[in-house]
């Protein structure tokens, strides 16, 4: 890909330009770990923030399964836990965004919207982002209600009735966890058929917590004065009527989507836009790693996106190691 700074730039001074031994594009759990080890291989690696330091876990109000806190930790406190840890090994920070990136050519090209950079290697750690309703009250209330992780929240959920928003495999597998702590769990399907696979759809069938209201849409998340969530507005997708139904919590899963597109036509991706990496967390372009979200369509936890940064880092030092000089 051919970047023209005339047009990327255009209207603005000519970006500063830098080079770099390591840049880490994204700052969530995998971006922060990989800058973690990087920086302890000594190596100064620069993390390239984007919109989001901390990542799709910074938007957690508590985390309780990651190990090492035994009472939880904040989302946001989790991540600045980590950026403190990477930064006193020496890991640098951009809070700029990404434009651009040339990864046909050696060194790297990555452009934010201040620096034009050069990088020996880049790890990617951009992470996904849950797919969104986009329907009033959904914003408004995400973190006090609205949540798109059973494992990240259903515990604050005992007892309570949840609606469970998608109709495939993910609604199905996480509805199916929040029976663990919910009285109820209302599945709200636009069809009148799942297309999730036949065994997820019998055991959810067969639970007595799970209930199925199919051919129905949410069209709002409404809350109580203290700013929780407390009903939801349905829609009746073939009367088009609409009715108001209590509910405690709004669990969403119609699909993520990996924040992947600016690699697209330069690295190996999946049909559904996750970048393709062996078991080193290398991509098809040597010297490109991914880590976490971006190449991770199963797990999608803190710990494991973690996991796959570390695994990144440790396999860019080696990378750099055999092509030193």
């Amino acid at each position: 890909m051919e970047i023209n700074f005339n047009n990327t730039f255009s209207g603005q001074k000519q970006p500063e330009e830098k080079h770099e031994k390591v840049i880490i594009l994204g700052s969530g759990p995998a971006g922060l770990s990989a800058a973690l080890y990087a920086a302890r291989a000594e190596l100064a690696p620069l993390v390239i923030t984007g919109t989001e330091l901390g990542g799709q876990a910074s938007l957690t109000f508590l985390i309780e399964n990651y190990p090492g806190f035994p009472d939880g930790i904040g989302g946001t406190d989790l991540g600045q836990v980590f950026q403190k840890q990477a930064e006193k090994f020496g890991a640098k920070f951009d809070y700029d965004y990404v434009v651009s990136v040339d990864l046909s050519q050696r060194p790297f090209q990555v452009n934010t919207y201040n620096t034009h950079y050069q990088a020996d290697v880049v790890i990617i750690a951009t992470g996904a982002s849950p797919n969104h309703l986009g329907i009033p009250g959904e914003s408004e209330f995400t973190g006090k209600g609205v949540s798109y992780c059973a494992t990240c929240d259903g515990w604050f959920f005992k007892e309570k009735h949840l609606i469970v928003v998608g109709g495939g495999d993910s609604a199905l597998e996480e509805g199916l966890f929040l029976t663990r702590y919910a009285s109820k769990v209302e599945i709200v399907h636009r069809r009148d058929e799942l297309r999730a696979g036949a065994i997820l759809q019998r055991r959810a069938m067969e639970n007595e917590k799970i209930h199925f209201t199919w051919n129905t849409t949410v069209a709002e998340v409404m809350g109580n004065g203290s700013g929780i969530v407390e009903a939801v507005r349905l829609k009746d997708t073939q009367t088009q009527e609409e009715r108001l139904v209590p509910a405690d919590g709004v669990f969403i899963f119609i699909g993520h989507t990996p924040n992947t597109s600016i690699f697209h036509d330069q690295l190996k991706m999946s049909p559904a836009g996750y970048i393709e990496v062996d078991d080193l967390m290398a991509t098809s372009v040597p010297g490109v790693f991914a880590a976490g979200e971006a190449a991770d369509p199963h797990f999608r936890q803190v710990v494991t996106s973690a996991g796959m940064g570390a695994a990144a880092a440790i396999s860019a030092t080696r990378y750099l190691e055999e092509h030193a000089g």
